[in-house]
């Protein structure tokens, strides 16, 4: 059985929310896979064909993603490839749901 997902701050889901909130990045992680399988994962100049964007637009929305946890990335050879970070994913929408169905509150970052 898997853990619980960790209850995120406020601070955390916001910048997380704010990371998620441009169409650029949902349509990266719509192409990212959710394991770095060799077969699946992508890497910016494969997203940036496929989104028909530069790459240092690709690369500053990938870096975005990164820092918010929602991506993780590895160097394979001569290149950076990417894919969902699954279980940081797991709990923002444990987080969100919690904001939006309970009635129970986040803690904020001088709490946790």
């Amino acid at each position: 059985m898997a853990a619980a997902a960790p209850i995120k701050t406020q601070e955390e889901l916001a910048r997380q929310l704010w990371a998620l909130g441009d169409i650029v990045r949902l349509q990266i992680l719509d192409l990212l896979p959710i394991t770095p399988d060799c077969k699946h994962v992508s890497n910016v100049s494969q997203l940036a064909e496929k989104l028909n964007l530069s790459q240092p637009t690709i690369s500053h929305h990938l870096r975005v993603l990164r820092q918010a946890g929602i991506v993780e990335y590895r160097k394979m050879c001569r290149d950076v490839y990417y894919w969902k970070n699954s279980d940081e994913a797991h709990a923002l929408a444990e987080s969100l749901r919690r904001v939006l169905v309970e009635d129970s509150e986040l803690p904020s970052e001088g709490e946790k």
